[in-house]
């Protein structure tokens, strides 16, 4: 073993037991905060392709809604912006700008435990074949989707000692 292997192994520790001191525990470990929301969360039934995309990150991060406790209703709005245009007026490249507005409720009920706004963007190449700007444009709706999921998710995640176990 090197000396700076040893060094890195030695600051790891050190930092894994000041963190421990302060109370820190991973949020998906067995004590973790995010152990309430496994499999609870179940997401409005999507509708579009970019929904759907939303939907099955959220399901992937939460887990699937065995016994949902809480509903998240959302609703996402996306507008597609021109970048680029080339010298003989073609747009190439275009941004897809989204907005989600989500709310968290207990299941049976409509007073919201949790809710936000989050916003995004995404852009894709319009230079190619028609099939190829198609498929870039679906390929940044799912990865908008996918960011603004994550977004969520970070948010259920950080206010998770709030939430009635």
């Amino acid at each position: 073993m090197s000396w700076s292997e040893i060094s890195r192994r030695g600051l790891l520790a050190a930092a894994l037991a000041v963190l421990a001191g302060c109370g820190f525990a991973p949020v998906y470990g067995p004590a973790g905060e995010a152990a309430a929301l496994r499999g609870a969360v179940l997401a409005t039934e999507p509708d579009t392709d970019i929904a759907f995309a939303f939907v099955r990150q959220i399901e992937e991060r939460l887990g699937l809604p065995a016994t949902p406790r809480y509903d998240l209703e959302y609703a996402l709005v996306t507008d597609e912006v021109a970048l680029a245009i080339d010298g003989s007026n073609n747009i190439t490249r275009f941004n897809i700008e989204g907005r989600l507005d989500w709310t968290l409720s207990p299941v049976g009920t409509d007073a919201p435990v949790l809710s936000g706004r989050e916003t995004s963007f995404t852009a894709y190449s319009a230079t190619g074949s028609t099939i190829s700007t198609l498929e870039s444009e679906r390929d940044a709706q799912r990865r908008l989707a996918v960011i603004l999921a994550n977004a969520v998710v970070a948010r259920l995640l950080a206010e998770a000692p709030r939430l009635d176990p």
